[in-house]
């Protein structure tokens, strides 16, 4: 299967090719509807939702940083902030988000981005032996061992899920 047979964004094929990657390239699946959210994707996938893995951009004092979620799970933005040492975290607004990774809400992978972007992994990611991504749109996803997704984003890991009580 080719990069343009596999249905990834161009950008997320040509990443995938620099980390030497080209092997996901068959594994990446490919959907007839979007799957803009996390329960959408694990449904149309057939695995755990929290085997998700959500690819969420912040603005941390304006500066956009890309948090790695579990599907199941939100991010406490208190505990971006506190890990960041910002004094205000929002969620990013979807220009924002587009022009910092160059993909889409709902599509945006863990890396392969326009520009180079701090990320935060939570550890919850490595509840799973795979996780599924997005592989640069709202059709595609890619199947990936948690500790090498967190490694080939760049991330650190981190514990910024929210704890409901």
């Amino acid at each position: 299967m080719t990069p343009s047979d596999s249905g990834a964004h161009p950008r997320f094929a040509d990443a995938l090719r620099e980390l030497g990657l080209d092997d996901l390239h068959p594994q990446i699946r490919r959907f007839p509807d979007a799957t803009r959210t996390a329960a959408e994707a694990a449904a149309a996938i057939g695995c755990e939702l929290s085997q998700i893995c959500k690819s969420l951009i912040f603005a941390a004092d304006g500066v956009p940083v890309l948090v790695l979620m579990d599907g199941a799970s939100r991010v406490d933005v208190e505990l971006v902030r506190t890990e960041l040492g910002a004094e205000k975290v929002t969620r990013a607004k979807a220009e924002l988000v587009r022009e910092t990774t160059g993909y889409a809400i709902g599509g945006v992978p863990p890396f392969g981005h326009r520009t180079k972007t701090r990320v935060l992994a939570d550890r919850s990611l490595l509840d799973h032996e795979i996780v599924w991504a997005a592989a640069g749109t709202p059709y595609t996803v890619f199947p990936m061992e948690p500790k090498a997704l967190i490694a080939h984003s760049g991330g650190t890991l981190v514990d910024v899920r929210e704890h409901i009580s």
